[in-house]
């Protein structure tokens, strides 16, 4: 598979609405957007940082997933895997799923 974009190297910190401070790992843009492949039961199954535009954190060994990241695709879908464990993905086109911290 081939890709293309430009890809961050990694410098720079924030914080986020909650407070939590983080260090950027990596960010930037890349225009080959997979398809999600589906399980038995319609989850999708997702491959991280790919899509036209992703970042990655580190929110530090105290976060129960320090390395989260989102990302975002040009056919309108998205998927966030945030610090608390959780995650959620969105198609673009009506179907939505939210997993909490912990897979419940």
């Amino acid at each position: 598979m081939s890709s293309k974009g430009t890809f961050g190297s990694g410098s720079g910190s924030g914080s986020d609405g909650s407070g939590s401070s983080f260090n950027y790992t990596s960010s930037g843009t890349n225009s080959q957007v997979p398809r999600p492949r589906k399980l038995s039961r319609g989850t999708p199954v997702l491959n991280a940082i790919t899509g036209n535009h992703y970042c990655s954190r580190d929110y530090g060994s105290s976060a129960s997933n320090s390395n989260s990241y989102h990302y975002s695709n040009g056919n309108g879908s998205y998927y966030y895997s945030n610090p608390n464990g959780s995650t959620y993905y969105n198609s673009g086109s009506g179907y939505s799923k939210y997993t909490a911290p912990g897979g419940k």
